[in-house]
């Protein structure tokens, strides 16, 4: 089983690319790689994955976009749940100038075999795509307080903040379950970073990919019992991992726990249409002052 991690670039920029391999019990690095041109990533995924091997594909983009205006509801609850680590994301709808790239993308991969899985059984071989966000999934898997904020700011502050996901990569996720088998990731990332703004962006790039690719993984080999999904196939849906053990997203936690009356789909404060979390309502819409585009936050 191969997991790949696609960092798309919404716009015209470079896409960061992962493969992970599933063997001996362990995940391994096949590949870490940037393109830019869609049709450059596609013949990356098909040269990747052979026709008919079964892969998860973790896209860092929004593939499936139900609303015109607006927001969608997984990016409405990601700021509700994961907006006290900073790791809100940004709003989608068809409207906005990425949409269509994005999800293009997506039917892309469907044309390819890789059907949206928005749940799972765990552990079961098949051809899968998911959307993903790094931002909460990195505060998940490395039990963080906060984001790390290597996106913005000065180069030497984003610096450390790569370094830092360097080292968690490469020391942290051995460790869990399921385990990645140590690398040195090509052995030049540490002295990439410290010189352009243009390196930096190249590393961000590939370690999101990679995170992306972890959390393909995490998601094919726990299914619900150890991550969370925001949303479903019709509103679009956010896959990320849950803080395992943590008191408020522990698995199997009153808040969290997996078919639990708060977050079942269709449920009364959550559900799909729902007034308060209704795709384009008025706290959330694109434009709005707390979370709209152009926003001091976002």
């Amino acid at each position: 089983m191969k997991f790949i991690g696609i960092d798309l670039g919404w716009k015209s920029q470079p896409s960061g690319l992962c493969c992970l391999e599933w063997a001996d019990q362990q995940l391994q690095l096949l590949d870490l790689d940037r393109k830019e041109e869609i049709a450059d990533i596609l013949t990356w995924v098909e040269k990747s994955i052979q026709p008919n091997e079964p892969a998860i594909i973790a896209v860092d983009a929004p593939t499936l976009i139900p609303n015109a205006t607006g927001s969608r509801l997984p990016d409405k609850l990601t700021h509700k749940h994961f907006g006290k680590y900073h790791a809100g994301c940004y709003p989608a709808n068809l409207n906005l100038p990425f949409a269509e790239r994005t999800v293009n993308f997506g039917l892309s991969l469907e044309s390819r075999g890789f059907t949206h899985a928005p749940t799972i059984e765990p552990q079961k071989p098949g051809r899968y795509q998911i959307e993903v966000f790094p931002h909460p999934a990195i505060v998940h898997l490395f039990n963080l307080q906060r984001i790390l904020k290597y996106k913005k700011g000065r180069l030497h502050d984003r610096r450390l903040e790569l370094l830092k996901l360097y080292n968690y990569i490469t020391h942290i996720l051995p460790t869990l379950e399921p385990s990645w088998r140590p690398c040195h990731l090509g052995g030049s990332f540490p002295s990439e970073m410290s010189t352009t703004g243009a390196a930096l962006k190249a590393t961000e790039d590939k370690l999101d990919s990679l995170i992306c690719a972890y959390v393909a993984a995490h998601w094919w080999y726990w299914g619900e019992q150890r991550n969370i999904v925001l949303g479903d196939r019709t509103t679009g849906y956010i896959v990320t991992p849950a803080r395992v053990g943590n008191g408020e997203w522990g698995v199997g936690n009153g808040e969290w726990g997996v078919g639990n009356g708060e977050w079942g789909m269709g449920s009364g404060e959550w559900g799909v249409g729902n007034g308060e979390w209704g795709m384009g309502s008025g706290e959330w819409g694109v434009g709005n002052g707390e979370w709209g585009m152009g926003s001091g936050e976002l």
